[in-house]
């Protein structure tokens, strides 16, 4: 791979590289199957849609990592990371989604000629591309080695963004901030919601000058009662006078999102709507007050938690979760949390989804921010207005 053709210099990945052993010699771990797509990115540039079968980065002390996947798939990994062809290692296609045949047999008979069939071998659980059907093949046909659970170790090592990954978060915010832009010119009474979902997918595709638009994970949008329910997603159904939607997307340049969630009221807003927006403003307020390198995730979520009580409001779920390089379903990097509780020390260059949404029995609404953590005042990295959108 051109050096050139990169997301990050050379010397980027060598430097991930040294704090993933550092990681692995702290958990005693002699070999670590990464398969989590976001952090196999993140230590060699892998970039393929093929993570609905097996594969993995096998990281050790002293070699370069070692891809392993579909064979079709050998070709994505020379063309995206920086590793030679010593270190891409495959399977044949009849062990894709086969009753007999499974590619972790192959992958162990790897590890072993690596030399490591009696290693201490970390991998992650608890990861959505993990099966455990695979974790139950691979330690059986390596009944030498010690497994251990190295879920979220490398996540971990990602925390604290460089400053070429702070740039790809901040033009994933301008690209976020057109897809709001073309919301507010397309969202009307009697339009379909899949409609406005497809003029903001084109928006945000396109991206904002050098800032070309990737796939995001799958975004979020409740209308009318719907809006109780964080997780949904668009269906035909005519946007209706006389209710709110909100939609919860991220911006995406080159795997890095920017998420940012707004909620609009076609007509006049009811008073609860309006007193939420008030509660979650100034509660968020309180919050990015506390978004200071030295602090902690929890001071911010106390902070926002405890002025939403003055409303009578309560959030049971978390209020944010560190973000950066994802892969769908999900952008959060599953470490940091704003919660009562997580101790984790804010450090300059880490990026957190500050998500102040509230969800009820039948309504709800979303306004949120993504941040940076400086050495000084807190950074957005998108510019959309802090509020409830009303639409005549």
């Amino acid at each position: 791979m051109s050096p050139e053709v990169l997301r990050f210099e050379l010397s980027e990945y060598k430097t991930r590289l040294e704090k993933a052993r550092a990681a692995m010699e702290k958990a005693g771990i002699d070999l670590l199957v990464v398969t989590d797509p976001a952090n196999m990115a993140w230590l060699t540039g892998y970039d393929g849609n093929a993570f609905y079968v097996p594969q993995c980065v096998a990281v050790s002390k002293d070699k370069d990592p070692l891809w392993f996947g579909r064979g079709m798939d050998a070709n994505g990994c020379r063309r995206t990371t920086y590793l030679g062809e010593d270190r891409i290692r495959s399977y044949e296609d009849h062990y894709v989604q086969s009753d007999t045949l499974h590619p972790m047999t192959v992958l162990s008979q790897i590890i072993d000629d690596e030399g490591h069939g009696s290693s201490t071998i970390g991998v992650e659980k608890d990861n959505y591309y993990f099966s455990a059907l695979s974790f139950e093949v691979l330690s059986a046909a390596l009944p030498n080695a010690t497994f251990k659970n190295a879920d979220r170790l490398i996540s971990w090592q990602r925390i604290a963004k460089s400053e070429r990954e702070i740039e790809y978060m901040r033009g994933a915010g301008r690209i976020i901030e057109a897809m709001y832009q073309r919301i507010s010119e397309v969202l009307r009474p009697g339009a379909k919601q899949s409609d406005v979902v497809a003029e903001l997918t084109h928006a945000g595709t396109r991206g904002v000058r050098e800032y070309w638009g990737d796939y995001p994970a799958v975004p979020n949008i409740g209308a009318g009662a719907d809006a109780a329910a964080p997780h949904l997603t668009w269906s035909d159904r005519p946007i209706r006078p006389d209710e709110s939607i909100f939609f919860e997307l991220a911006g995406v340049h080159k795997r890095y999102h920017c998420p940012l969630a707004r909620t609009y009221y076609l007509g006049k807003p009811t008073p609860q709507i309006l007193d939420a927006e008030k509660a979650v403003l100034d509660g968020m307020q309180a919050g990015l007050e506390k978004a200071l390198a030295g602090n902690r995730c929890e001071d911010i979520a106390n902070a926002y938690l405890t002025q939403l009580a003055r409303y009578g409001l309560v959030k049971t779920g978390r209020s944010g979760y560190s973000i950066g390089l994802g892969y769908p379903p999900a952008w959060g990097e599953n470490t940091a949390s704003f919660r009562d509780g997580d101790k984790t020390e804010l450090r300059p260059g880490m990026t957190f989804h500050f998500m102040t949404g509230l969800w009820y029995g039948d309504w709800g609404i979303e306004i949120t921010e993504s941040i940076l953590i400086t050495e000084g005042q807190v950074e957005f990295l998108s510019n959309v207005p802090r509020k409830l959108f009303v639409i005549d």
